[in-house]
């Protein structure tokens, strides 16, 4: 799923869990340092109940063994569905049809608490004020459910229609959230973030072509892929193949021509919302950067992107003129 101050990733993937575990660290520090630093606090608390919500559920659909909340979160563990724990914490695997049916109940959780029922889960308790302060929508946040539940029974894809449908779930909810906190949610704003965010989940799915393999994942256009003569097995590779990067290399200017396209966004924000979301855009584009300069070869870790660059890329979209 992807990552609410996402797309330039720039901590390797074998950090995320320590990530998680600090959601200041990530938002101020990790994809877009200048901008995030200086945000309005309760702007930044907003933002930060968002990616605590993002990355609990997209733990409950991805880790072998997730801790309680209360190991996460400072409160008490809440029970799952049939009043047993959410994850005990014990480092054992459990198989998708037990997360499946954790996020189903994490959904009704989150419906509860759109129907006025005080939340008792610790991430719940959290986000609600946002909830209320900037009233955000349900569709969003049980979108991102979905994508999850979608990744329990489905983990390969046809084409790269499949991918943006996906998207739709896992990503473009993740920006629509953010417009609401800055009060600039609008259909036609809506619209252009979507392709930002679908274009930032496909970069994130290229930085992570090994760790998706590793968890039986492929984010990767089959038809493509077979298109290419690159079997699934030349993804377990140390290093990406010429019919690999190829493939990689396709996806990453379809998803530099998504950006393009969404990019009009930030000449249509003012104040903290435009700092913010050029700040997403320069991330995406400092990533692909990053990814071009590996000769489009993550196998052997994500690349990283330079914040110089991120920086770079942030200076001239809040130089273009205000739409």
């Amino acid at each position: 799923m992807l990552d609410l101050t996402n797309a330039a990733a720039s901590q390797p993937s074998r950090d995320r869990a320590a990530q998680r575990r600090d959601p200041q660290a990530v938002l101020a520090g990790e994809n877009f340092p200048v901008a995030v630093r200086i945000l309005p606090a309760t702007t930044r608390r907003h933002l930060l109940a968002l990616y605590t919500y993002a990355r609990y559920v997209d733990d409950l659909g991805d880790e072998p063994a997730v801790a309680g909340p209360g190991d996460r979160l400072g409160g008490p563990a809440v029970a799952g569905p049939g009043g047993a724990p959410v994850a005990d914490g014990s480092g054992t695997d459990a198989d998708a049809a037990d997360r499946l049916s954790t996020l189903r109940w994490f959904a009704g959780e989150v419906r509860d608490l759109y129907d006025g029922r005080p939340p008792r889960h610790p991430v719940l308790v959290r986000l609600a004020p946002t909830v209320a302060a900037c009233r955000l929508p349900a569709d969003p946040l049980l979108r991102l459910i979905a994508a999850n539940e979608r990744d329990q029974v489905k983990s390969r894809y046809a084409d790269h229609r499949e991918l943006v449908d996906y998207c739709h779930l896992s990503a473009d909810p993740v920006g629509e959230l953010v417009l609401h906190v800055f009060g600039a949610h609008s259909p036609e704003r809506v619209a252009l973030s979507d392709r930002i965010c679908t274009a930032l989940q496909i970069v994130e799915h290229l930085q992570d072509v090994a760790e998706d393999r590793r968890r039986g994942r492929i984010y990767l256009p089959a038809d493509e892929l077979a298109a290419h003569g690159v079997a699934e097995r030349d993804l377990d590779a140390p290093r990406a193949g010429g019919a690999l990067r190829e493939v990689i290399r396709v996806q990453a200017e379809r998803a530099a021509a998504a950006l393009d396209a969404g990019a009009p966004l930030v000449g249509q924000l003012r104040g903290w919302a435009r700092v913010a979301v050029a700040g997403y855009v320069a991330g995406g584009r400092a990533a692909l950067t990053a990814l071009a300069r590996s000769g489009y070869d993550p196998l052997p870790g994500a690349p990283r992107p330079a914040r110089r660059d991120v920086l770079g890329h942030w200076l001239k979209l809040m130089w273009v003129r205000a739409g």
